[in-house]
This record gives structure tokens, sequence and C-alpha cells, in this order.
């Protein structure tokens, strides 16, 4: 039996976990759902974190599929083929306070960016008309509160919250060939939308033996109000007589749900400052496969329909670790992560592997301080779609963390 309390166990933990959650998960996964602070033991505490992630995915004997919109008849001669840099770094910030009522009720609440996407190969590669850059941003706010009580030597507790997510992105492709000076042949689509989740779970500790079991399912975010616009003004369309006219720039509209996710969450004192720690995880990200996305008004025939294509399959996401205190101020941990790839021969979301390491500092009672780090292996494999197929080998995704948390 190990006689410590979960206020200074889950130091080194929570350490490692923002290593561990930094790395490419599948789908459009960036900082997921994190309600950790919300089992903090003190009665205020406040949290600010930011996480730099740099995937480095590489494409490989990419040919163009569909030459009629296809780079190698724009007379911009052939694309690159080899070595083209697919992914963006990018930040995923996260801020959150809680707070304690009595010995029973906890809240919390805070702004994440738990989905994201940036991939930007340009416009001279070879599958320029399957994608010559995708950016896709979200902004949560959240409310999550809990309420426990004694149940045999621990305590056992339930959660609810809601959290409002807005989320936006634009795509550029090459939608048909140049055909003449001042019309590049690429169209941009741009969406955004807004929609209410709800989350809801259990957990039950054990503080002398710093044991914490949760469940937490987090709902789908119907995006109902999906819209935006396409622009085609730098594309010349047929005009079904032999000629060309310019396409225009016209309202669309659209619907996604974003997924919902079931996670478990262990850990448990295991010897006098020792710690293990893991959690499963799984992502309905299957529900995202073909987006259409259709003309607000189709009065003009130049106003033309469109698809995201995604075909994604549904992403789990298994960690494990161990942390130590190694005394009053430091705290350290590591961990291994396996996430599974949802592309499955569409796409270069392969299988993802992520050694996690921390460390925790903490100068007063009040105050602590983490800084994380994160490296990763992103598996080989192929995509064959409409446009465009391709191969690549196993490359290499980083990440390095920080956070400050104040509490009393």
């Amino acid at each position: 039996m190990v006689h410590k309390k979960i206020k200074t166990a889950m130091m080194a933990a929570l350490t490692v976990a923002l290593a561990a959650s930094a790395a490419n998960a599948g789908g459009l996964e960036r900082g997921g759902y994190n309600i950790d602070l919300l089992f903090d033991p003190s009665t205020y505490a406040a949290e600010a974190a930011a996480t730099y992630v740099n995937p480095q995915r590489k494409l490989d004997n990419v040919v163009d599929t569909d030459p009629s919109n296809g780079i190698g008849s724009n007379g911009r001669g052939a694309g690159k083929t080899n070595g083209v840099g697919d992914t963006e770094g990018y930040w995923v910030p996260r801020i959150g306070v809680k707070a304690g009522f009595g010995d029973s009720v906890d809240c919390m609440a805070d702004y994440s960016q738990p989905w994201g996407a940036h991939t930007k190969p340009g416009a001279n590669w070879m599958g320029a008309n399957d994608n010559i850059e995708t950016k896709i941003e979200s902004d949560n706010y959240a409310a999550t509160c809990s309420y426990k009580w004694d149940v045999g030597k621990g305590q056992f507790r339930i959660i609810g919250g809601a959290f409002y997510q807005e989320v936006s992105g634009f795509k550029e492709r090459l939608v048909t060939p140049v055909l003449m000076p001042g019309f590049d042949g690429i169209g941009r689509l741009d969406l955004d939308g807004s929609g209410w989740g709800w989350r809801a779970g259990a957990a039950y500790e054990i503080p002398e033996y710093a044991f914490r079991a949760s469940l937490v399912y987090n709902s789908a975010v119907d995006l109902d109000n999906l819209g935006g616009t396409i622009d085609l003004t730098k594309v010349l369309l047929p005009n079904g007589a032999g000629g060309f006219v310019p396409g225009t720039k016209y309202d669309v509209s659209s619907f996604a749900s974003m997924p919902d996710s079931l996670e478990l969450k262990v850990q448990t004192g295991v010897a006098p400052g020792w710690l293990v720690f893991g959690s499963v995880k799984w992502t309905d990200w299957s529900q995202l496969q073909v987006i259409q996305i259709t003309p607000n008004s189709t009065l003009d025939p130049r106003n033309l329909p469109t698809s995201l294509t995604l075909l994604y399959r549904d992403g789990w996401t298994v960690s494990g670790g161990v942390g130590h205190k190694f005394n009053d101020k430091w705290s350290g941990a590591a961990s291994l992560t396996w996430d599974r790839g949802t592309s499955h021969g569409y796409g270069n979301q392969t299988d993802t592997w992520t050694l996690g390491t921390g460390v925790s500092y903490s100068p007063t009672e009040n105050v602590e301080l983490r800084l994380a780090g994160a490296i990763g292996l992103l598996t080989s494999g192929s995509s064959v779609g409409e446009d465009v197929k391709y191969n690549f080998g196993n490359d290499i995704v980083s990440a390095v963390s920080t956070s400050l948390k104040v509490k009393f």
C-alpha cells in the first residue's frame, strides 16, 4: 500500500500528459478534450498551457490520376513527385480555472482548441488537383462540474458539463488547368460553423493510494449552420459551346458533426513517490466520410456543388506511463502512446507511436511549472484517390509543451 496523497502523486502524471497528447492524433484531433484540472485537490486553481507540434510527413511517388484537372496539363510542366512536404507545425493553447465549493462540488471553465489541421503541399506538386492548402481551426468554451461523496475507502464522483464549439477552415486546390494568363485554375472553399455539445462521466478516487479511475463521454457537436463561400473567379469553366467563361464566387451550405468520444483513465501509486497511469480513448471519426457542399442558389449554372472527401475510420488511442516524485519540488514522468491511424487506403494518417517525457517544478506549494517533450513515429503507407495517389515512408513528429499552474 502506498500512503501518498493524490495531490502530490498527480504532479508527475500531468507533466507527461502534456507531451503524450501533443503528437498528431488521427482525424482532425489536436488538443482534444482535457478535464484533469477538475480533479485538482486545491480549492482554487488556474492553469495555462501551450504546446507546439511539428509533424514532418513527406509524400513520394506522386501520380496525378486525373490529368484533365491536374498540373500535368496546365502549362507549368511536371510537378514535384518526391519529398513533398505535406504538413505544417502548429500551436495548441489551453486555459482553465477551477473552484471547489464545500467538500462535494468542483467546477471548472476552460478554453481549448480540440480540432484542427494544416496541410500545405503547395501548388507545384503532382497532386495540386487534390490539395494545395487546407487549414481547419476550432475554439471550444466549456464548463464542467462534479459532485462527489464517500463510498468505501474512497470517493465516487459524477461529472457533467457543456461546451460551445466554433469550427472554421478553408481548402484550395487546382480545379482546372491554366488556360490563359490571369486564370491560375485554383478554387477556394471557405466554411465555418458552430454548435453545442455535452459531457458526462464518473470517477472513483482513493487518495490514500493515489488511485483514480475515470470514464468520460463527450458528445458529438452538430454544425447545423455550416456555411461559407466557394471562389472560382480564377477558374475558366466550359460554357457548353466550345468556349470558356470565368467562374463565380457564391455562397454555399453544408452539414458536419465533430465526433463524440469516450475515454477511460486509470492511475495508482505503486511505491512511495511512484505512480503508474494509463488511458484508452475511442473517437468516432468514422462519421466523417464525404461532406457534401451545395450552392445556396443554382440560378447561375456556374455555381457548382462540391464535396470534401475524408473517409476516416474510428480512432483509438492507448497510452501508459510512470511518474516519480523526486522531492517536494521536482517530479518527472515518461509515457508511451499508440494512436491508430484514421486513414485506411485514402490519406496519410497512419498509426503513430509517441514517447513523451517531462518534468514538473514547484518552487512553492502554490505554483507549479511544467516542461514536456515528445518524439513520435508516423508509420509508412500509401494513398489512392480519384485525383492523386502516392506513398510515404516512416516520418517523425516532435512536440514541446510548457504550462503554469497556480493553486491555493
